[in-house]
Formats: C-alpha cells, sequence, structure tokens
C-alpha cells in the first residue's frame, strides 16, 4: 500500500500543468519501480544453537546520478513494498539536494530487541553476506536507519571487507568515529533542519527569532534541533515523547529536558508544565510544528485543526495525500520531508567523501559545507515555488525528478 502512495503521488505530480513543461509522463514510467529489488532469507544461529530465518530485502531503486544510497532498517513490521517506497523516496531527496547519489532501501524483518548482541551481529554479517556482491562504493553505500546504528555498520563494513579483501570504509557510512564515521553526526543533521528554515524564513524577510516551536518527538536530533532553535531565539512550547507531551508558555528548559531523557525518564515526569498527549500537542497554536515522530501524523482527521503557520516534516511522510492538500488550502506552508530531513544523508555522503580522500575535515568546514548545501536547495525549491505559484513540496518533487530526468537522458535511458 505505501508503495502505491508513493508511485501515485509521482503521477498526480507528472499530471500538474508547470511539471509538464519540465518532463513528459513517459519519462517518469522508470521512476514507478526499483531497477532491482533483492529478496533473501538470512539463516542466523541462535545462542542456544537453534537456527532461526529472517526475511530481508534491498531495494536499488535508481542510479542515474551515483551510487544507491539508503538506511538499513531491522523491524519486525518491514515488508517489500515499505523498502521499495523508501527507495523511491531515497532517490528524490538525494536528487532535491543535488547529491551526486540515487536511492536505495535495506530491509529485515526481525524485532531485534528480541536478540542479543551475539545474536544481533550474526544477523548483520549474515545479511552482508548474502548480498555484498551488489555492495560497494561506486554501487551501493547502505546507512543506518531504524533500529541500526553505528556498530551495526562497523560490524557490517568489517564482513564487507573481509569478503572482498581490501578495507573499503566508504561502503558504509553512519559508522563510529573511530573507524572513521562522522563526526557531530546528530548535530549536524539538526543543523540541516534549522538551516531549512532559517533560509525559507530568510526568503520571506523574517527569521527564527521569537517564532514559538512545538516539536512531536524528544528523540536525540529531534532534542538537539529544539536546543538550536533555541539559540536562534526560538522558544519550545511543546514537546513530546512515547510518554506523552508537555505544554507551557514559559515553564520548560531544553537542557534539563535532554538530561531528563539520558537518565531515561519520561517527559510526562518533567515538572510544573501541563501534561498533553502526542496528539494534542498538533492543535496548539504555535509558529512551527516540527513533525519528528512518525509517518501519517497528519491526514484529512486532523489537518483542518492544526494552527501553526509553518509545518517543518522531519519525519518520512508525517503528512500524508490528503493532509497535505487540507493544510495547502488553508495557507499553512509545510516544508517537506525531502529537503528538511536530507542533512543527515549529506552528512553521510560528507563521510563518504572524506573516507575515499583519506582525510578528514573539522567541525567548521562540516557545519559550513552542510549549510552551503541545504540553504542553497531550499532557495532554488522556494523561488521554483514562487514562479509556478506550487507547494513547496511540489516544486521540491518536481526539481529532483528533473535532476533524475536530465541524467537519465543524457544517459540514453529512453532509447
Amino acid at each position: 500500500m505505501v508503495f502505491h502512495i508513493a508511485q501515485q503521488r509521482l503521477k498526480e505530480l507528472a499530471q500538474k500543468d508547470f511539471a509538464k513543461l519540465i518532463f513528459d509522463e513517459r519519462e517518469i514510467q522508470p521512476l514507478l519501480y526499483p531497477d532491482r529489488v533483492i529478496e533473501t532469507t538470512l539463516r542466523v544461529k541462535m545462542d542456544d544453537g537453534s537456527v532461526r530465518y529472517f526475511r530481508a530485502y534491498r531495494s536499488q531503486h535508481n542510479n542515474a546520478r551515483g551510487p544507491y544510497k539508503g538506511g538499513i532498517r531491522f523491524h519486525q513490521d518491514v515488508t517489500k513494498e515499505e523498502v521499495m517506497a523508501l527507495s523511491l523516496w531515497m532517490s528524490i531527496k538525494t536528487a532535491a539536494v543535488d547529491l551526486p547519489l540515487g536511492g536505495g532501501k535495506w530491509g529485515v524483518v526481525v524485532d531485534p530487541k528480541q536478540l542479543s548482541q551475539t545474536e544481533l551481529e550474526r544477523l548483520s554479517r549474515e545479511y552482508v553476506r548474502s548480498i555484498y556482491k551488489y555492495l560497494g562504493p561506486d554501487m551501493d553505500v547502505p546507512a543506518p536507519d531504524v533500529n541500526t546504528n553505528a556498530q551495526i555498520m562497523a560490524w557490517m563494513m568489517d564482513e564487507y571487507n573481509k569478503l572482498v579483501w581490501y578495507y573499503a570504509p566508504w561502503t558504509f557510512t553512519g559508522k563510529p568515529v573511530n573507524l572513521w564515521g562522522s563526526k557531530w553526526r546528530d548535530i549536524a543533521t539538526a543543523l540541516g533542519w534549522l538551516y531549512v528554515l532559517e533560509e525559507y524564513l530568510a526568503l520571506n524577510w523574517d527569521s527564527v527569532k521569537g517564532k514559538t516551536f512545538v516539536i512531536q518527538w524528544a528523540w536525540n536530533a529531534g532534542l538537539n534541533f529544539a536546543k538550536l532553535a533555541v539559540r536562534a531565539g526560538g522558544r519550545v512550547i511543546a514537546i513530546s515523547d512515547s510518554s506523552g507531551a508537555i505544554y507551557g508558555i514559559n515553564c520548560m528548559d531544553v537542557d534539563e529536558i535532554e538530561k531528563l531523557k539520558a537518565s531515561r525518564g519520561k517527559l510526562i515526569e518533567y515538572p510544573d508544565c501541563e501534561k498533553l498527549t502526542n496528539q494534542d500537542i498538533l492543535q496548539l497554536e504555535a509558529d512551527v510544528l516540527v513533525l519528528a515522530a512518525l509517518e501519517n501524523q497528519v491526514t484529512w482527521k486532523n489537518a483542518d485543526r492544526l494552527k501553526s503557520k509553518i509545518v517543518l516534516e522531519l519525519a518520512n511522510w508525517p503528512v500524508d495525500i490528503d493532509g497535505d492538500k487540507i493544510l495547502a488550502s488553508r495557507g499553512i506552508v509545510v516544508l517537506p520531508d525531502i529537503l528538511a530531513n536530507a542533512g543527515w544523508v549529506t552528512v553521510s555522503y560528507f563521510e563518504q567523501v572524506q573516507n575515499k580522500m583519506n582525510y578528514y575535515w573539522e567541525k567548521e568546514e562540516v557545519f559550513a559545507r552542510l549549510e552551503k548545501k541545504m540553504k542553497k536547495s531550499t532557495r532554488e525549491i522556494v523561488n521554483f515555488a514562487k514562479q509556478h505559484w506550487a507547494s513547496l513540496r511540489d516544486s521540491a518533487y518536481v526539481l529532483a525528478i528533473k535532476k533524475i530526468v536530465d541524467a537519465m537522458r543524457l544517459r540514453w535511458k529512453f532509447t
């Protein structure tokens, strides 16, 4: 179902008058399906000597602009269709911020919480062994995603190196810093979000200073964004986690909230603030609503009740197609996910570049390069939207598709 929705969005875009000026419907046909989908079954020995089998997928969507790029997720609800949809979305995202990469996605049907550390390592290495011939720095470069982390990337990189008989740290990104992973990854990801918002506001003669923020989901990068927004002069008035949400105009200290979360505390334990649900805070009056949780948080059921002026999408697909149309009709600006949360893949690309050069940048250079990339992409999308009287989402998609189609034209993909 999720893959059908991703295809539907592309088809609808191709029917818009301003999109027809840039590419025709025939040219997006190759984007409706992945180049390759690999399905395999992983045979993994458990600590008790038994053997379990895990279904795994890799969708390589499009590589017209460069190697396939996308995260690896370990989750019990992973499906082939979900992986295919996310790989399509990654192709659009890397093109939206003009990275020389394509789109891909990995997925394993597993609840990693049910595995020991050694079982998790065996699963990770077995996955690489099963499809390593389709990996490589010039073919397919994975990164962490849901329930995967730097340690899992280290195991996978090590297994790949053993199989190909050479050291290739650039085949996986999101690695531990001691194995040449990117420093400042979390803060850089959050900075990418802030740069997009800052540039959008600047293009409209405004700034972050004085803006009120509602943040749905206080995970690491979400908390980093909250701190950055406060330092830029904004004010967080509500924030949530899996336990619920807290709300108050002047009651919360982001640094104290970070300490609470670091100690494995729940936000509802935070004193003095009013307690709300995750859905309640979506309807609060604020300048910026930050959606950093799950997909489909804003739909036709609640889009007409949102009171924020700007919606910043940090999660994947937090606003569905129907919700998007309602927000547009109400004049609520949506900074779309394929732009707003592209900071992490940009930093992953920087890691890949530094690995290949075997030369590493200081923090200031990483941040300066990220700022330049994110703000340039934001300007391009905002100016295109104004020129064609289009939404930022439609503009981001059309410009990204144009870049992919241009690459396919030059590579004779349509002959």
